[in-house]
Order: structure tokens, then C-alpha cells, then sequence
């Protein structure tokens, strides 16, 4: 191959320092390519129902067929939804939801419930139990909707249990006894103690003990077992804070903050600040200057030397994480430079060989249920939390993608858009799974802790980790997504999740298949939305013979109220700006009612 070549790969111009422009546009030269081939000898490709694609037919989806949209519907659930919807935008009756609720149990506890599932929670919850939800997930599935399944019970306790619960489990011992050391942004603090506060979407855990982490690893288990039981594609949600004590996290996230930190002040003096995170590359030989000058002792340029098959006397940041690869001792993590004294030092001065155990066991939780998910051929999509916990969450998923994502992808980890730092994130992440040979899998969402975290960075005193409006984020969520698309064209060994009810991203996602030739039956790319929500994009996807899913939560009327009530807050701001999905239910019952079919019973 000569050097034009290598200049104008794609892969190569990402690696060596081409623009964005120029990479993209290499994507797509070579796609047009090999499309131009492929349709010599496969003239059309078909999707479940006889979509076809090809140069001249590209696959596309109609939002706006309200008979296709509703077909799994009877007209009683779409009454109810319109019903639901209109309710959730009274602010009286969505800012009162507990005395409401209160004044309805009056009742009696049977009517009670009678009337939940006859409204918010029929809309939005599946049923009790792994049983009860059983005939919604197959009605979904003979659709062309699967299912992403979310154990959604909470602990109703009080916002000062929750911030007492908060920092007894934030706070380590050592900590208690150090003052100044650890950074504001990764320390708790009892005004922020409740994390339910300014979260609409996503439920919360709160540490107890460790016999509670039990449970709640034997509850995901069911779970994943559930989603096994149910369908032979299914994911199912969890989350890292249910299964350890949040000290870790915090601890952890500090470390890998301030070691990457680090790295970019090391290329800084290098001379290469203001590049994209994997165009920084240091210098060997001053690299071993600089940890030399710290206090560091060993060969490190040798080591990186000898951890590369073929070395260029410099390495990156992918390069730069490996030194925390090897360390055995949990406490060997917590260990970080600190550039104004001029050496490395631990994050505590002690560590406990309780809270040593404390973690691991978090570990072990993570990895069984990993290998239940790879027994039950089910998928495990790790949760998004706060920054705060995050770049923990984010490597331990990464830890476990390594090892279980070699033959196929189980384990997704989930990207916030909203982040300043997601497109870095994300292709720091898809870079490593391409030299290792693992399948990169994420799912995509704007955020749900906005509110809290930009009032925590303010109060606190750190910098605004979210971006500045809605509009950067929409951009930072499309630039991951066609870095991830492009990858999957590239590869073939990426995988993401839409996770987006903006109709927008999803026609953007669909146009950008069509460029680069993706098809639905590659299952490379899925489309999620909540239940209850987005029917009229998640149906049409489905029976266009796209991967769609349905996050679906269960569980028992009183022990969901937690997450229906951040449901009914949610929503109460999503209809606002979704009147069309209000019409387009309106509009379906009343071509119903003058076609004759208002007592129309789905078939499937």
C-alpha cells in the first residue's frame, strides 16, 4: 500500500490527525463503494415485512399512520392514554400526586389499585410481577416491539433518611479523619444527599448493608430470568449504586478524573494541548522525565514498550489507562499524582480491609450478573448515573465488556449526551474495543440528572459538566451517534441503542442507514422508548422490521408509586411539547368511530 493510500483510509485519517470532514467523507466514499457491489449481486435486501433496500428504494418509516401506529391498541388504551396524558398536564395534580393518592386509598386498598391500573399505572407499568407482564412483552413482540425489563421498585423514604443513608455510605472512614484532600465535586454532601431530587426519569438506590445489595442482586437476577423467559432477544436494566456501597464509586471516579487529568496536563507540557483526546500523544522518553520528577519508580517507557506489539516511541490515552489495568489490591487504585507537591500519592491515607471487601463484593455482584445474562440470552444494559459516580459506573461496564463482549455484545454501557465529555467518551471507548476485539455496545440518551447536577455544580463549586442548551445537546447526540454508525459500517462490530422519543434523532438515525447502507435485519442499531410513551414511533419502527424495544417496569401498585410519581413529572413537561401524539391518538379514534371499528380487538 503506498503512503496516498494510508493518507486518505478513514481509519487511518482518525488515527493520524484528519479532520472530522475528512473522515466522514472517507466513511462514505467507501461505503458508496462497496454499496454500488453489493447491489450487483443482491438487488434488494428485506426487512420482516418485505421492506426492501436498495440504491434506488431506501427503507423508510411514516410517523404520521395512525392505523399502523395503534394496531396493538384496542380503543380503550388509546382513551386511556389520551385520558393519562391530559391529566399529567395539570400541574395541581402532578406537584400534589401523594395527597392524591392519599385521598384515593381512601377508598380502600383493592379500589386503589382497581383505579391505578385503570390509568397511570396501566399506561405505564406492565404488571407485578415476572407472570403478570408476560402477556403485554408477547402482544409487544408479535408487533415488532421487544422489551428492555426494569424491576422499578424503590424504597418511599423521606428526604432526610435519604440524605442521613447518603452519607453514611459516602463517607469512608479515613475521610472522616483527612480534611482538604479529595476533591468537592467527588465528596458527599448532605444538601445533595437525596439523589431523587430534580430526577424525573430514573430510579434510585440508597445504600443499607450489604445483605440489602443481596437482594437487590437476586432481584435482578429474576429479572434477567424473566427476560429470558419472555422473549428470545430481551434486555434487561441495572444499575451499579443497587449493587455496593457509593464510597467506591465516588473514590474511583476521583482516581480515573484525576490520572486523565493528569495525562492531558503531561501532553499540555508536550506541547499538545487543544487536540481531541485521542490525537494527544506523549513522548516516551519524557513521560519517564516527568513520573521520574514525581516520585515514580520503575521503567514505564519499558513498560508501555513491552505491552505494545509494535512501538512508536509515543502513546495515547487508551495507552495511559493500561497503568491502572494491572493493579490486583483494590486500595492500588486509589492512588493519584498530585502535580503541586510533585509526586504520586494514595487518594486515603488508610483504607480498611472491611471497605476492601466492601468492594470486591460489589464486583462479584456485577459479574454474576453478567454471566446469568450470557446463560439466559439476555443482554445487560448498565444505567447512566450522576458525574459524579460515572467514570466509575463507565469502567467497571468497560471491565466486563472486555471479557464478555469477544463473541457477541451482552453488556451496553449508557452515554449522556448532555455531557460536555461524551463524544470523547465515546470514541475513546469504541477505539479501545477496536484494537481488542470487542464488540462496542451503548445505548445513547440525552441525561436524566440535568437539574440536579448543573444546581450541585453551582452550589458546590465546580464546573457545569452539562452542556450549555438543548440545542448543543441535540448536536452532541447526533455527532456520537453518526461516530457510532459509521463505526458499524466500518466494523460491523458496534452496536448502539436510540434511546430518544424525539422523533427528529430517530429520522435522523434512519437517513443515516441509508447512507452507509445499514439494513434492519444487521440488528447492529435499535430504536428504545419507555412504555407508555412514543407508541406512534416505536410501532412503525417495528413493523418496518427495525430492532425497537420498550423499557418496561413491573412490579406491585404501592411499590411503583415512587416511579410513577417521576413519571407523571416527566411527562407533565414531555405533552407540553407533544401535541402531536395527542392528535394522532384523537385522530385514530375517530377514523375508529367513522370506519365502524371502535370495538377493534388487536390480532396477534
Amino acid at each position: 500500500m503506498n503512503s496516498g493510500q494510508v493518507k486518505t483510509s478513514p481509519r487511518n485519517l482518525l488515527l493520524h490527525g484528519g479532520t472530522e470532514e475528512e473522515v466522514l467523507l472517507g466513511v462514505r466514499t467507501l461505503w458508496e463503494k462497496f454499496r454500488s457491489q453489493e447491489q450487483t449481486s443482491y438487488p434488494g435486501r428485506g426487512g420482516r415485512d418485505g421492506t426492501t433496500t436498495t440504491a434506488a428504494n431506501e427503507i423508510s418509516v411514516d410517523f404520521d399512520q395512525t392505523q399502523e401506529a395503534y394496531k396493538s391498541k384496542d380503543s380503550l388504551e388509546l382513551l386511556r392514554s389520551l385520558v393519562v396524558f391530559k391529566l399529567c398536564s395539570y400541574d395541581f395534580l402532578v406537584d400534589k400526586n401523594k395527597e392524591v393518592n392519599g385521598r384515593t386509598k381512601l377508598l380502600g386498598q383493592k379500589a386503589f389499585n382497581q383505579f391505578m391500573k385503570m390509568t397511570f399505572y396501566g399506561q405505564f407499568v406492565a404488571g407485578e410481577d415476572h407472570m403478570a407482564i408476560r402477556p403485554l412483552i408477547q402482544k409487544n413482540q408479535a408487533f415488532g416491539v421487544g422489551s428492555v425489563l426494569d424491576y422499578s421498585v424503590e424504597e418511599d423514604i423521606s428526604q432526610e433518611e435519604a440524605e442521613q443513608k447518603e452519607m453514611d455510605s459516602c463517607v469512608s472512614a479515613a475521610e472522616k479523619e483527612s480534611i482538604g484532600k479529595r476533591e468537592k465535586k467527588y465528596k458527599a454532601h448532605k444538601q445533595f444527599g437525596d439523589r431523587r431530587g430534580g430526577v424525573t426519569g430514573a430510579r434510585t438506590y440508597f445504600y443499607a448493608n450489604e445483605a440489602k445489595c443481596d437482594q437487590h442482586m437476586e432481584t435482578f437476577i429474576k429479572c434477567i430470568k424473566a427476560s429470558g423467559g419472555s422473549s428470545m432477544d430481551g434486555f434487561s436494566a441495572v444499575k451499579m449504586t443497587a449493587l455496593g456501597r457509593p464510597q467506591f464509586l465516588l473514590q474511583f471516579s476521583e482516581v480515573l478524573v484525576k490520572w486523565r487529568r493528569f495525562f492531558t496536563f503531561l501532553a499540555s507540557q508536550q506541547g499538545k494541548d487543544g487536540m481531541e483526546a485521542l490525537e494527544q500523544r506523549l513522548e516516551l522518553k519524557q513521560l519517564q522525565e516527568s513520573l521520574t520528577k514525581l516520585g515514580a519508580e520503575g521503567d514505564f517507557s519499558g513498560w508501555f514498550s513491552g505491552r505494545k506489539e509494535e512501538c512508536s516511541g509515543t502513546i495515547d490515552v487508551l495507552d495511559w489507562n493500561s497503568l491502572i489495568d494491572d493493579r490486583t489490591k483494590i486500595s492500588d487504585l486509589l492512588v493519584v499524582p498530585n502535580v503541586e507537591l510533585g509526586k504520586l500519592e494514595p487518594l486515603l491515607e488508610t483504607f480498611t480491609v472491611e471497605e476492601e471487601r466492601q468492594m470486591k463484593r460489589m464486583l462479584q455482584r456485577m459479574d454474576v450478573l453478567v454471566k446469568h445474562a450470557n446463560e439466559n440470552g439476555v443482554r445487560l444494559m448498565v444505567d447512566a448515573e450522576q458525574t459524579y459516580f460515572q467514570p466509575a459506573i463507565s469502567r467497571l461496564t468497560l471491565e466486563m465488556q472486555r471479557i464478555y463482549n469477544r463473541e457477541k455484545p451482552v453488556i451496553f454501557n449508557t452515554y449522556q449526551c448532555y455531557l460536555k465529555e461524551a463524544f470523547d467518551n465515546v470514541t475513546m471507548d469504541v477505539e479501545l474495543s477496536r484494537r481488542e476485539g470487542w464488540h462496542f455496545a451503548a445505548k445513547l440518551v440525552r441525561g436524566a440528572y440535568m437539574y440536579q447536577e448543573r444546581e450541585r455544580a453551582e452550589e458546590i463549586g465546580y464546573e457545569d459538566p452539562i452542556n450549555p442548551d438543548y440545542e448543543s445537546t441535540n448536536r452532541m447526540y447526533h455527532r456520537c451517534l453518526d461516530y457510532v454508525l459509521d463505526e458499524i459500517a466500518l466494523s460491523g462490530n458496534a452496536n448502539v441503542m436510540v434511546a430518544s422519543h424525539n422523533e427528529d434523532t430517530v429520522k435522523h438515525t434512519l437517513r443515516r442507514m441509508n447512507e452507509l447502507g445499514l439494513v434492519p435485519t444487521d440488528n447492529k442499531v435499535y430504536f428504545g422508548q419507555l412504555l407508555g410513551m412514543c407508541d406512534q414511533i416505536s410501532f412503525p419502527l417495528g413493523q418496518a422490521g427495525f430492532p425497537v424495544y420498550k423499557y418496561v417496569p413491573y412490579g406491585p401498585v404501592n411499590e411503583v408509586m415512587p416511579y410513577l410519581s417521576r413519571r407523571a413529572q416527566e411527562n407533565r413537561g414531555f405533552m407540553r411539547g407533544a401535541q402531536k401524539e395527542r392528535d394522532l391518538l384523537w385522530q385514530e379514534l375517530k377514523r375508529r368511530l367513522a370506519s365502524g371499528e371502535l370495538l377493534y380487538r388487536p390480532a396477534y
